[in-house]
This record gives C-alpha cells, structure tokens and sequence, in this order.
C-alpha cells in the first residue's frame, strides 16, 4: 500500500472500505476496498473527511483481487452456468439450466488447501434449479501473487471444478406389483405417488403395468416397457426378504447388470437398481409410497441426469443416509443424503 493525497487518487485502486456514517440515516461502506477510484468519487471522499488514502501500488508478479477471482472463475465455472461480474473481489456462479450439480471434491479441497483461496458451494450431486446460485469465489488478500494462482490452474488442469448436468426428458414404464393390488382388493396407492415424483423430475410417464407377485410376470412386464422404448423402468412394491416378494428377482432375470440390492439409506434399505444394457431398472420398497422423502429422491435426480450409478455411490449415502423425518420438511436443504 502507499498513502496519496485524495485529489491524487484518481486511477488508483482502494486497499479499504471508506465508510459514511449521518446519524440516523447510514453507517455502511460508501466505496469497498479494491474500487478504482473516479474523478467524480473525490469530491465525496472528500465529503467524509478522507484527504488521504491508502492505494494499491502495483508489483510486478503480484494480482488484484478481481483478476485472482477471474483465475478462480476460469478453474470453476462449468458449461450451463452464469458467471456474475467480480465485486470486492468475489465471484459467483448461478445456473442457466435445470440439472444435477457436480463437483470434482478432489480440486474443491486442494484450491482451498492452499491458503488465501475460497471456494464455497452448495452439495454436489443434488438437484439445481435455473437461477439457483451454485459457488462463490475470491481470494482473501487485496492482492496476492501470480504464481500462486498458476499453482490453482496446475492443480486443476482442463475440467472445471463444478459442471451442470441438465436432465433429459426420459421415458418411464412403471410395473405394479402385488396381488392385492391386480386382484382389485385394495387400491393402487403407490403408482401416483412415484409418477407425480417422475414428472417433478421432468420425465415422462408412459403408463403401467399390473404385474402381481409373480417373478416371471413382473420380468414379462419389465421387458414389455424396454420393447417399447422406454427409457427407465420402475417396479414398485415386494422389495423385502419376505418370502411372497419377488420383485428382486424379476429384476435381475430382467437385468444384465445389478448395481445394488440394497442401500445404507433410510427410508429406503431395500432398494434395487440394475440396467438392461443402458435402461435403469429399478425397485422401490414400500417406504416410498408413504415417507415424504426416501433413497429414491437422491437417486432419481442423477439417473434424470444420465449418470450411471456405480455400488461405490451407494456406500457413500451412508453418512447423511438417515432422514430425521421432521415435522417441516425443507429437503433439499437438510442433511439427508449428504
């Protein structure tokens, strides 16, 4: 920093905030630390009994703030986001699209290992709406040097940080089972809950199909959906280890590959999710008819995404994997699921 004369600042960038206090009216910054200073600002810095002020010199190797965040935005911003101008230093990210936010931890956690960087954001793998705000950035320092932020693009090479997956309209084929349900004895309660769930997601029902409890026709019915394009098919109900529940089976009968039958999640344990070739196949246990939140609105954002889910993404919903059932639910912004 150096101290100049007030009529002198003109070009010069603020190292502080420059506060205006009237009583009873305002106490807030007048100017922010890292403003570049305009003929027209004197005569009001003037007004607040600043005749002298403390300016950023300029040092070679060394970078503002705003070029340090543009460094930061560089590494950070993904495709189908918005980056908003830089302001005392910080930057943020909103998205320009309804998707699935993800988020490379590795280089999240080494930016801000290294000191006098900040990286914040929302969870990764959780649905973002148009608008919704993603990450902010900035450095602490005024200034800070240039290798030091080489180092940030080093670490973090030619993928961004954060990237947006937009969901995809996808078609849905939903297999009821149960033969309470296909006798007529008691309502299908369960195949509106799910498709009102698949249509928040911005897919497309195609219809369902009652299956019974039957192995060999729930397996009919799932290849029934996949012959007839769809794009996802969900099975609901006779998930349990109960000897009259045989959906799992269907399913791998169905399936080339099983993922997980079930989750360290709760609601939601009994959960499956196989593929035939590319098509999720998936079960839902019967928590999802009557809990309002479940393993199925973790999952169900990152298949609409085009994710394929690995065993490994299972085992790690178990920290986070237990809904506390409150009496106001505010999911997304709990601690389920993450």
């Amino acid at each position: 920093m150096k101290l100049i004369k007030t009529e002198d600042a003109v070009g010069s960038i603020l190292c502080h905030d420059i506060t205006q206090i009237i009583p009873g009216v305002v106490k807030d910054a007048v100017f922010r630390k890292g403003h570049v200073v305009t003929e027209e600002d004197i005569p009001v810095l003037l007004s607040v009994g600043k005749e002298h002020l403390y300016v950023w010199e300029q040092q070679e190797g060394m970078l503002h703030e705003n070029d340090a965040a543009e460094v930061l935005r560089q590494v950070c911003q993904g495709e189908h986001m918005k980056a908003s101008e830089p302001k005392e230093g910080k930057i943020e990210l909103t998205a320009e699209c309804d998707g699935l936010l993800k988020i490379d931890r590795d280089k999240l956690n080494k930016v801000n290992a290294m000191g006098q960087m900040v990286l914040a954001s929302r969870h990764g793998n959780f649905p973002v709406k148009k608008g919704d705000k993603i990450a902010g950035m900035r450095v602490v320092p005024l200034v800070i040097e240039e290798e030091k932020m080489n180092q940030v693009k080093e670490i973090c090479g030619e993928e961004p940080i954060f990237r947006l997956l937009p969901f995809w309209k996808m078609k849905v084929g939903i297999v009821t089972t149960g033969n309470e349900v296909l006798s007529g004895r008691i309502n299908d309660q369960f195949t509106p809950v799910v498709g009102k769930k698949l249509e928040e997601a911005g897919m497309e029902v195609m219809g369902n199909v009652l299956s019974g409890d039957d192995s060999e026709r729930v397996t009919e019915a799932i290849r029934q959906w996949l012959d007839k394009g769809a794009e996802m098919v969900v099975c609901t109900g006779g998930m349990s280890v109960d000897p009259d529940d045989r959906t799992p089976l269907a399913i791998r009968n169905a399936a080339d590959t099983v993922i997980t039958y079930g989750a360290p999640v709760l609601p939601g344990a009994m959960f499956m999710l196989a593929y035939a070739g590319e098509v999720p196949v998936v079960g839902l246990p019967g928590c999802v008819m009557y809990a309002r939140r479940t393993i199925f609105d973790l999952v169900l954002p990152r298949i609409a995404a085009g994710e394929r889910l690995t065993a490994e993404d299972f085992t790690l919903l178990g920290e986070g994997g237990l809904c506390l059932n409150c009496d106001v639910c505010t999911f997304p912004n709990c601690g389920f699921g993450k």
